[in-house]
Order: C-alpha cells, then sequence, then structure tokens
C-alpha cells in the first residue's frame, strides 16, 4: 500500500524543512512528509558550505531600499527569534558586529545618505568613522605600510547583533521539531524524484527507486530543480533559469564581524564581503564570486548520470536572449567577464586577491586558500515574456494543490516567511485551521501589533 500524506514537500534543505516544522506546529493537519534526494538534510545549498551563514535583514545589504529592508526584516526577525527561542545560542545562531563600508568619497558618501533613513527601521543602527572602524575591524584601517590606509573610510553598521547562522544545523533542528510534534510524520532519504503526477485524489510521486507516495498537496521547495520539476509538468514554461555559482576563499582569522562591501545595484549578486565561519574555527571567509555556469548543482559534473542538465534547464532562445541583453551593459559584462577571470589558474587568484585587498588592504596572496567544495549554485529566474532577469524569489501557484517555489539568496533568511505564506496557502486547500496569530505572537510580535 502507497504511504499517504497531507503535504509531501520535496526538499529538504532550510525551506522545505521550515514548512515542515510550521505546519507541524501551527496547523492541524495529520501528516506531512519531506522527500530528499540526497542521503542527508541541507546537504546542498543549506549546508553550511554553501553560503555566508548570514541573517540578511537588510540592514547591512546595500541594495536594499528601506521598503524592502522594511519587508526583509520581518522575515529575518522571525528566524532570528525562533533560534532564541529555541536557546540555540552559539549552536546555531551566533552574535558579532556587522557592518557595511564604503571606500573612497563617493562610496563614503553613499553609505552617509543611505544611513540616516534606515536607522528609522533598524533600532541601534551605527554610523562608523574611520576611527571607529579602526577600533572595530582594525585590519579594515591598517595600511600596507603598516600605517592608516590612504582613503576615506566610512561604514553603518552594530557593534553587536545576533547576525550569523548555521543554516544547516537549523534546518535538522526544524525536522527534528517536526517529528516531535507529529509522529505520523516522515523524512524520507534518498528519495530522488522522477515524477510527480496529479491522480484523482492528489499526486503521486514517484522516485527513482520505483518508491512511491502520495499527495493531497504537494510543495516543491527543489532550489534549482524546482523549475526543471514545474515545467516537467507543463508550468512556469513563461520562465528560464540562469544558475549563478558563488565561490569562497578562506584566509586567516582576520575580521572580528562581518564586513560587507557596497554592492552594484545593477547586479543581482551580493558585493564582496568578509564573513567568520560559525563551523570552521579561526577561518575567516571572503567571496563570493559569481559564475553562470549550465547545471543546477555546484558538485555535480555536467554530464554526470544524474542528467543532462544543460537540457534540464530549458535553454530557450528567449532565455538566451535575455542573456545576451545583459551582457551589453557595460558594468555587467566587467562583472561577468571578471568572475569568469576568477576561475583561471595562476592569474584568477591574483585578481581576486586585489578585490578582497578593499576589505582586508594587508592581505597577501598567501593568507588566500580556495575553499573547495564551498559555495553552491543559485537561480536566477528570467521572465521569457517581460525579457528581462527576475531579481529575488518566484513562486509558481498552479491552484490544483502543488506549488513550485525558487528562492535565491536570501532564501534561507526568508525561510520563516516562506513557510507562513505557503502554510496558509496549503491549509486553506486543505480546509485545514492555521494558527496565524500564534505564530506572529510567537515569532514576530512587531508583524502582529502592526496590524
Amino acid at each position: 500500500m502507497m504511504n499517504s500524506f497531507d503535504v509531501v514537500i520535496v526538499g529538504g534543505g532550510v525551506s522545505g524543512a521550515s514548512t515542515f516544522y510550521t505546519l507541524s506546529e501551527y496547523s492541524d493537519l495529520g501528516s506531512i512528509a519531506i522527500v530528499e534526494k540526497e542521503a542527508k538534510l541541507a546537504n546542498i545549498s543549506s549546508s553550511a558550505k554553501a553560503n555566508s551563514q548570514t541573517i540578511h535583514d537588510g540592514s547591512i545589504e546595500t541594495n536594499y531600499k528601506v521598503e524592502k529592508a522594511r519587508v526583509v526584516k520581518l522575515a529575518a526577525d522571525k528566524v532570528k527569534n525562533f533560534a532564541l527561542r529555541e536557546n540555540l545560542q552559539n549552536k546555531v545562531i551566533f552574535k558579532n558586529q556587522k557592518m557595511a563600508i564604503g571606500v573612497g568619497d563617493s562610496e563614503c558618501q553613499f553609505i552617509q545618505d543611505r544611513h540616516f533613513p534606515f536607522e528609522e527601521v533598524f533600532p541601534g543602527l551605527k554610523l562608523f568613522t574611520k576611527e571607529d572602524i579602526k577600533r572595530l575591524e582594525p585590519k579594515v584601517i591598517e595600511g600596507k605600510d603598516g600605517k592608516d590606509r590612504p582613503e576615506n573610510v566610512m561604514a553603518s553598521g552594530y557593534e553587536e547583533a545576533w547576525c550569523a547562522m548555521n543554516y544547516e544545523l537549523l534546518t535538522h533542528h526544524f525536522a527534528q521539531k517536526g517529528k516531535e510534534k507529529n509522529p505520523k510524520n516522515e523524512i524520507f532519504l534518498n528519495f530522488k524524484v522522477k515524477e510527480i503526477k496529479e491522480v484523482s485524489d492528489g499526486y503521486k510521486i514517484t522516485a527513482h527507486n520505483g518508491e512511491c507516495l502520495h499527495a493531497k498537496f504537494v510543495l516543491v521547495n527543489a532550489g534549482s530543480y524546482a523549475l526543471p520539476i514545474a515545467q516537467s509538468m507543463g508550468y512556469g514554461n513563461e520562465y528560464g533559469c540562469l544558475p549563478v555559482a558563488g565561490s569562497f576563499y578562506f584566509v586567516p582569522d582576520l575580521l572580528r564581524g562581518k564586513v560587507y562591501g557596497v554592492q552594484n545595484p545593477k547586479l543581482p549578486f551580493a558585493a564582496l564581503h568578509g564573513d567568520p565561519d560559525v563551523a570552521i574555527h579561526g577561518k575567516t571567509r571572503i567571496g563570493p564570486t559569481a559564475l553562470a555556469m549550465p547545471k543546477l548543482e555546484r558538485g555535480k559534473h555536467l554530464f554526470s548520470k544524474i542528467g543532462w542538465e544543460l537540457l534540464e534547464l530549458d535553454l530557450n532562445k528567449e532565455a538566451i536572449a535575455i542573456m545576451f541583453d545583459l551582457l551589453k551593459d557595460q558594468e555587467i559584462r566587467d562583472y561577468v567577464f571578471r568572475n569568469m577571470a576568477f576561475e583561471l589558474p595562476f592569474a584568477g587568484i591574483r585578481m581576486f586577491l586585489k578585490d578582497a585587498q578593499k576589505i582586508i588592504p594587508t592581505l597577501k596572496l598567501r593568507d588566500l586558500t580556495y575553499a573547495k567544495g564551498f559555495g553552491e549554485v543559485r537561480p536566477q529566474v528570467l521572465d521569457r515574456k517581460k525579457m528581462k532577469l527576475e531579481l529575488g524569489e518566484k513562486k509558481i501557484k498552479s491552484g490544483k494543490g502543488i506549488t513550485f517555489n525558487m528562492t535565491p539568496s536570501p532564501g534561507a533568511t526568508s525561510c520563516l516567511q516562506n513557510a507562513f505564506v505557503d502554510s496558509q496557502e496549503i491549509t486553506s486547500y486543505l480546509n485545514k485551521n492555521f494558527d496565524k496569530v500564534r505564530f506572529l505572537e510567537e515569532l514576530n510580535p512587531i508583524e502582529l501589533e502592526s496590524k
């Protein structure tokens, strides 16, 4: 007899696991399952190796406008509040300094102009002078000659904040809590989805090994794989996918906290930043580089038995035209080619060093070690109708009991907000109850008070 569940979540990363927990804790659903193609949860994008381990609340992400930051902060507060309620301090969530720095007069003016409106959204946000930065992050100000670097430097940020997160451990905690709440809930590992087929009373999910599950509702939170799964069922054909992989370098423990640069608003990729690694003691990560590549997962060979991923990407003529159109912009073109050059042997690391020295001027070539196996693919969505790159998350709702989520960075930060939205859709579709008030009371009371 086929195992049957009210809801099956495809994808065992932090997004899938947070919805598993949210539905288990705040709804009256009878049973929920996660299916994950890997041998353990959080093995791809939610792995501690795959992201910058940052709670992106919008305070130091300089590509956000105030309105966007206000929304992002509400999402970030949910995941922060959850970790603190669960007493996960210094195990899953960590406190340190964080700042966005401007180097040179133009960037310093930008930081100053940006800071004051953001103060209203982020209480306690401080504007740091060069002397302040020298006290908080001496290596950011120390020049190559041992004196202070010559450029004007200014920053906006916090001297101390709960801002670092091990999303891999958070995923496992969500899953454990969901299992404890309802013994009927299940997690299926090594379950690589071959087909999702609509049947009279829901959906049949079939794995490559022949195992089958039945669900009344299916939520696909499968990262880069979400769009190919959707398109295999006839949904989302108006979209293409541009997979972009990030790489990192390790440097010695030179930074005390998170130091972010000013981001180019034209680019959907994070500016270079430094982050003390929460999973590896004594290491600071610098990155990411950003490289478009025709595969859905960084660690898989393009022509491995995982599939001809170039074909799975549905690289139609519109998607290719959008990419070529993006390259017409000189800033984007220069950025793309520079990041391609970072991958070159011998020369690449030397080029990266020059960029990294904007954050740590005294950095030397011997200090840099390529973080092999770190970084992962993030899907950037291409809209074939509007003929443009779509920034941010994308959701494909069928209205028929199956929804597909594509969550590029900062999807991990937004995991509980996305779970909140998806849980309401799922319970409404299945005529079940969701305790929205208790969810907000426990995880984001400010949002409840504003309604």
